[in-house]
């Protein structure tokens, strides 16, 4: 078969009545990308267009969601050849260390080496115009790396990220996923069964040894003025990281020069448009947050966005 079930069990003790969860977690074998190593490079996926100039062009550098733990990579394959479709950029989609086995901040490195990798080929990527996206977990890490990498951003007058997109990703790790509030309650998978669940991923992170607070995990508690000029937040309003990612978007967007959107889609869970179905408000919502991410990305500040703006 081509996926092995590894069995994780945690005690947690401060779930109601110390409950005992045996999670069953579908792993991927793959060999781990290592950090540090641009030959692992190969094991990311590169969306691009069929006809290019022969010139440098604007790169997209995507993390996909994972919870931190999960072998999704590939799960934003429409999502990539989406922008690259309407766009001039090229997409790469990021493969990153996953814990248990590799705790924070195993994945943050990884993301600054495709970083590293990205800029060290001038030729064929604009190191004018590289941007960020992710999803969920992959949100976290791309808006961690675009304000509070030491790697890059040494000019404060000029971020070396152009635009950052954030999908539905936590951004304030110091609140356990269970003690936050929804803007929309009404799903009950999403009250119940969603909150648990994240926070067994995040404490993979081995968070006990983390300050909770670190930028490079809670972007929250980033500087906003350390964060690209333009920058697009689609949260769920049935998802816990909804209000605190629309929280920092009106953070950065009280920075001067700072132009950054958020936009809540109504009567969507966490992760909704990976499995919206056509004819569905889901799938509505999905179309108008690619949408956008494709918007931002071709006219930044000049955006118009419509719907659920926050």
């Amino acid at each position: 078969m081509a996926e092995i079930l590894h069995v994780i069990l945690f005690l947690v003790p401060d779930f109601p009545l110390s409950i005992q969860t045996c999670v069953l977690v579908a792993r991927t074998p793959r060999p781990p990308p290592t950090s540090r190593d641009p030959a692992t490079r190969d094991q990311d996926r590169v969306h691009t267009t069929a006809a290019r100039r022969p010139r440098a062009h604007p790169v997209l550098i995507n993390f996909c969601g994972s919870g931190f733990i999960l072998a999704t990579f590939g799960s934003d394959d429409e999502y990539c050849r989406y922008v690259a479709n309407s766009t001039d950029y090229t997409v790469i989609d990021v493969q990153y260390r996953l814990a248990p086995e590799n705790p924070f901040p195993a994945a943050y490195n990884d993301g600054e080496d495709v970083v590293k990798w990205v800029l060290s080929q001038p030729d064929r990527f604009d190191p004018a115009q590289v941007s960020l996206s992710g999803f969920s977990a992959g949100a976290n890490i791309a808006l961690s790396i675009s304000s509070s990498s030491q790697c890059f951003n040494h000019d404060e007058k000029q971020n070396t990220f152009r635009t950052i997109i954030c999908f539905y990703g936590p951004t304030d790790m110091n609140v356990p996923t269970p003690e936050k509030t929804q803007s929309d309650s009404s799903n009950w998978i999403m009250r119940k069964i969603f909150p648990g669940f994240s926070h067994l991923c995040h404490k993979c992170l081995n968070m006990g040894q983390v300050d909770p607070k670190d930028p490079r995990i809670s972007p929250s508690y980033a500087d906003p003025q350390s964060f690209p000029d333009r920058s697009l937040f689609i949260s769920a309003a049935q998802c816990s990281f909804g209000i605190e990612a629309e929280k920092l978007s009106q953070k950065i967007g009280a920075v001067e020069g700072k132009f950054s959107a958020a936009i809540r889609m109504n009567g969507c869970a966490h992760g909704w448009d990976k499995e919206a179905v056509r004819g569905t408000s889901q799938c509505r919502a999905k179309d108008e947050a690619y949408a956008a991410a494709v918007k931002i990305l071709k006219d930044g500040e000049r955006m118009d966005l419509k719907g659920s703006d926050i």
